[in-house]
């Protein structure tokens, strides 16, 4: 399964918009408007995924690429020293373990009818096992919603750590950004605090 992901130009990264702070989340620009599921109601027990948060490098949607010309990006990429913590997102099944050369080491989850893929990882993969420091997840092996799942690294197409994070559902892609805000709103409905990294037990999630 193809992955497109990658980091923008060094100066192209340097003219994107500074976005504002709300705890672990950002409130970002809407991407060029797509068709996408209804936000679901249990979005709120989403965790966010990186620990030591510095900002959004590359947003969700076309833009220009390494090379100059436009390409898709279907992810969101977060900012964080390397060697920084990574969550799950959501409680859920490791579908695919990936070394190639533009997604690097990385994973895919599944959590029903969605799948979540963190790409540019610290550490190692090959034979369905991803390994980084005290972390060891195999193909098929469960894993819950905010637990450890690996490192910020440098492998694959990047120019400077962060994790390039992707949703999607029933095979369609996802703006990450959408998931965050609605993560934010639910939860602010509700009157709960903000998304924590890690320590959520969440089930997986369902259409």
């Amino acid at each position: 399964m193809p992955w497109v992901c990658s980091e923008p130009s060094r100066r192209r990264r340097a003219l994107l918009t500074p976005l504002l702070v709300i705890g672990a989340l950002l409130v970002i620009a809407p991407a060029p408007a797509l068709a996408q599921p209804q936000p679901h109601n249990r979005w709120r027990l989403g965790v966010f995924p990186v620990t030591g948060f510095l900002g959004y490098t590359s947003h969700y949607g076309s833009r220009l690429g390494p090379g100059g010309s436009v390409e898709p990006h279907a992810g969101l990429d977060i900012a964080a020293p390397l060697g920084s913590p990574i969550h799950s997102w959501w409680t859920g099944v490791v579908q695919e373990v990936i070394n190639d050369g533009a997604c690097g080491v990385g994973l895919v989850l599944r959590s029903g009818l969605y799948e979540h893929l963190y790409c540019h990882l610290a550490g190692t993969a090959g034979a369905d096992l991803y390994r980084s420091g005290p972390v060891s997840l195999r193909r098929g092996q469960r894993v819950n919603g905010g637990q450890l799942i690996g490192h910020v690294g440098l492998s694959g197409r990047t120019s400077g750590p962060h994790l390039h994070w992707g949703v999607r559902y029933r095979g369609r892609w996802l703006d990450p950004a959408r998931v965050l805000r609605a993560m934010a709103a639910s939860r602010a409905s509700k009157r709960l605090p903000p998304p924590r990294v890690g320590g959520s037990t969440s089930a997986p999630l369902q259409p």
